[in-house]
């Protein structure tokens, strides 16, 4: 029986977790406030966190060996994912505290309003943010192709899972499934130990 262990184990938990996250919007009519929206975005937020380390992990595999300039462009893809992490987690904290304090929908958009209406706040967690955890997650997977530590098809699969949830919100579970495909296999084989 194979040994996975964290932080291998979050190639397989980011993307169930945002699948969950998907299929729960699903059965949410109005979504939100209330039981679905909650655990849904909890979901969310739990899968985004486990990214964490699959950044970290993949930069350290397309860092290994390639020099000064590989190390450098490693490290610049991983931090703009880590930088769309941070978005999306602050995305998923106001969504669940909105939630929260809300009593139905109407109170929600009132409150999203508000908050979104502070300068930087739109494009920081809702627009321009977001997609740096997409950007950087398809060029580290491209890169990796590129150098041969892993499948060309992987980084496809991802990209297909980027355009389905781009397609719409309800394709969520369809994106996450995608990403469990090319990324599940990646984390029995993360390097362990500092990047050379």
């Amino acid at each position: 029986m194979t040994n996975i262990k964290w932080p291998g184990a979050a190639f397989a938990v980011g993307p169930l977790c945002m699948t969950v996250y998907g299929l729960i919007r699903l059965t949410d009519d109005v979504h939100g406030p209330g039981f679905a929206w909650s655990t849904s975005h909890l979901g969310l937020l739990a899968g985004v966190l486990a990214f964490v380390p699959v950044f970290l992990q993949l930069r350290r595999s397309a860092a290994r060996g390639r020099g000064a300039a590989g190390r450098w462009f490693a490290g610049a893809a991983a931090a703009a994912g880590l930088l769309g992490v941070v978005a999306v987690t602050a995305q998923a904290v106001i969504d669940l505290v909105v939630g929260f304090l809300s009593e139905d929908r109407g109170a929600m958009n009132d409150l999203f309003q508000r908050i979104q209406d502070h300068p930087g706040v739109m494009p920081a967690v809702y627009t321009v943010g977001p997609m740096l955890f997409y950007v950087g997650l398809v060029l580290l997977t491209v890169w990796l192709a590129a150098l041969r530590r892993t499948e060309a098809w992987r980084p496809a699969v991802i990209v297909a899972g980027v355009a389905a949830m781009a397609v719409s919100l309800d394709l969520l579970p369809l994106g996450g499934l995608l990403f469990l495909l090319a990324l599940a296999p990646l984390g029995r084989r993360a390097p362990t130990g500092p990047a050379v």
